[in-house]
């Protein structure tokens, strides 16, 4: 049996300990989002945190652990006789990132329900986690129709099944845990205000809190089992305390001042709905039982805002969660008696109490006052940043205000990512066919197996109303929805885009180029091209976040590489179809067009051109050239690349139709004759 590091032995990540522990206390919370750098410990605490929930009585021989003194009158292997029931431990479940809807909800067995009527039902990951911990480690990463049922299941205490007319439901009420890094993707707003709490985890700049983890987790791993009877103590001092504040919970008074205080709050942070309302009430609640408590204070109420409200502030893509405190403390103060919390209090700044809460407890060699903090980074530190170069650059210019687009699509029919992008086959869309089933059925086709099992009835001796159904009759539903594309943008950072407000332009083109991919669930990357060479700024992420920051410290200045812009583009596609070869490229060239630098700069950029239309990358040129001479050189670029081009003023709103029309017509020369037939008879039907 496998010891999990101890959950008081975690240095410094007092805030993410209290999240979990309020849930622990009040599962109605809604669970705890954890988002940070690699490497602080969330994976850690949320494992260790299993080992402190109180064991849970269950019926003896029930798949979905019904507790035996109020059993699910729906559980799909009642009904349960009365009884004591047997006890275990709380389970934490881990639901994968790559993991099927069968294997979250669970999958009926269609051929039985067909041919015999028997729901025959074979639980999934909800029911496993009932009644304990299911942990979700790069949440982001999840495809988002199984974010929305794990969602759904956690705010409904139940889980839905629905097959072809065949239902199962079943209790799920589990503590919540997604962990997250922020630089492979953010959440939808939507998804994120379905967590109950977020916190934001950073690895401490302490020499000394640095030391000590580092010292408890060799030593953990020179002798799990000896460090852990080290904290034992610990460990079963936080075990009873969990207990106690469950207990004293329902007793715990919300009065009308706090009350007033936590509508005044989401009110004054503009927070969209009244789920953010009733999470910070039951936070406040769980703080107040925590701290042994009858009575909800202001400290418990600026605490819940601080674990409950920052992630609900996001309005865009672009917006970074967090919560100003200072306007906080001045709504608390103007909506009741309010002299600030008490630094050693439960809530004080932010931290759980020192001396008898959880997080880092006293240790020879170790301050218990010390926390962690988020490093910020300076002005101009990133990684993959474009650093100056010298030969007249330029500073970065911000990007003007971004603006709808319409949709650019790649040609064709995919089979990548679900996203909101290209047309693709998907398990989720229209239904376009019937096919036989390749492995596990998982959406049947009704019609198209009741056709093959048809002709069969009287050979299997058919004689009652029922069809008999064989596994060869089952029919698999093909399905046409859309996938997510991998959109690489290629910049011209050159000193002939330099000027400052053409450059503010491109950057606000880009911007509304991410945000459009922002929302299509697709992948981004990052090439800028300018002086000699050209620099992977970002490479291929979901990050589209991470993108923008990137796109706005970007400098200008210096000659028009165009080949080596294209070339590393080329490089970056090829790395990325070895890595996934379902994800369909869409090459986003931004540039004047007019190459500079070595000998023979257009002839070289046609050349890069022509490898892209060679490996039938779809593709657009952004034309960027301004003044009364142009030279067209963007548009010869495109034609190169085997794709349209646009102009910046074009860019926007219902002009950029043509530009969808250009990037289909990149799929061949037979998609350009059926365009170009299309258009004659438009003009002669005009």
């Amino acid at each position: 049996m496998s010891t999990h590091f101890p959950f008081t032995a975690v240095v410094g990540q007092q805030d993410l300990q209290l999240a979990l522990l309020l849930n622990s206390v009040s599962p109605g919370i809604g669970g705890v989002l954890v988002r940070g750098e690699k490497g602080t410990a969330k994976s850690t605490a949320v494992r260790a945190l299993s080992a402190l929930l109180p064991p849970v009585a269950v019926v003896a021989g029930c798949r979905f652990s019904c507790d035996p003194a109020a059993a699910d009158p729906a559980c799909p292997d009642g009904p349960h006789e009365p009884g004591a029931g047997v006890s275990r431990d709380a389970r934490m479940v881990e639901l994968p990132v790559g993991a099927s809807e069968d294997r979250l909800v669970g999958a009926l067995d269609i051929e039985r329900a067909l041919a015999e009527g028997v729901k025959a039902f074979e639980p999934g990951l909800l029911a496993d986690a009932h009644r304990g911990i299911l942990y979700v480690d790069e949440v982001n990463l999840l495809h988002d129709h199984l974010v929305d049922l794990l969602l759904d299941a956690a705010a409904m205490g139940a889980s839905y099944v629905e097959r072809e007319g065949v239902s199962v439901r079943h209790a799920a009420r589990f503590l919540l845990v997604g962990t997250m890094n922020p630089e492979e993707g953010e959440l939808r707003p939507q998804l994120l205000d379905r967590f109950g709490l977020t916190v934001e985890v950073a690895a401490s700049r302490e020499t000394d809190q640095r030391v000590e983890v580092v010292r408890r987790r060799l030593a953990y791993d020179d002798d799990p089992a000896g460090f852990a009877a080290g904290w034992a103590d610990e460990e079963e001092a936080l075990r009873a305390r969990i207990a106690a504040a469950r207990e004293l919970l329902p007793g715990v008074r919300l009065g009308d001042a706090p009350l007033r205080q936590i509508a005044a709050t989401c009110a004054a942070f503009e927070v969209d709905g009244m789920r953010a309302d009733i999470v910070m009430a039951r936070t406040a609640t769980a703080l107040a039982a925590w701290a042994g408590r009858t009575e909800v204070l202001a400290e418990d109420v600026r605490q819940a805002a601080l674990l409950a409200l920052p992630h609900r502030r996001r309005r865009n893509p672009f917006d970074a969660p967090g919560l100003d405190e200072d306007k906080l403390d001045d709504t608390l103060e103007q909506n009741g008696e309010d002299d600030g919390p008490d630094p050693d209090g439960p809530g004080g700044g932010g931290r759980p109490p020192r001396d008898d809460a959880p997080g880092t407890p006293p240790r020879p060699g170790q301050d218990a006052d010390d926390a962690s903090a988020p490093s910020v980074p300076e002005q101009g530190q990133g990684q993959g940043q474009a650093q100056p170069s010298g030969g007249g650059e330029q500073r970065p210019v911000g990007a003007t205000e971004p603006f709808r687009t319409k949709m650019l699509s790649v040609p064709g029919l995919g089979e990548g990512a679900a996203g909101r992008r290209s047309r693709a086959r998907t398990e989720h869309g229209r239904t376009t066919g019937a096919r036989r089933p390749e492995g596990a059925l998982t959406k049947l086709h009704l019609s198209a197996t009741v056709r093959a099992a048809a002709p069969h009835q009287r050979a299997r001796g058919r004689s009652g109303r029922g069809l008999v159904v064989r596994r060869d009759d089952l029919r698999q539903a093909t399905r046409e929805g859309r996938e997510g594309n991998l959109v690489l943008f290629v910049v011209d950072a050159s000193g002939s885009m330099a000027a400052r407000q053409r450059m503010a332009a491109v950057k606000g083109a880009v911007l509304s180029l991410l945000l459009d991919a922002y929302q299509r669930r697709d992948k981004v990357g990052l090439v800028t091209f300018r002086g000699r060479d050209a620099e992977v700024v970002l490479p291929p992420t979901s990050s589209v976040d991470a993108a923008a920051a990137r796109l706005e410290l970007l400098p200008t200045g210096g000659r028009t590489p165009v080949a080596a812009g294209l070339l590393k583009a080329h490089e970056v596609l090829r790395v990325e179809r070895l890595r996934d070869p379902s994800r369909r490229p869409l090459l986003v060239v931004v540039t004047d067009g007019r190459a500079t630098g070595g000998p023979g700069p257009v002839a070289l950029a046609s050349r890069a051109a022509r490898l892209h239309a060679a490996q039938g990358t779809a593709s657009v040129v952004v034309d960027c050239e301004s003044g009364p001479v142009r030279l067209g050189l963007a548009a010869g670029l495109a034609r190169d690349l085997g794709g349209g081009a646009v102009t910046l003023d074009e860019l926007r709103a219902d002009a950029i139709a043509g530009l969808v029309k250009g990037v289909r017509d990149a799929g061949g020369r037979e998609t350009g004759r059926r365009g170009a037939g299309r258009r004659e008879t438009n003009r002669r039907a005009a």
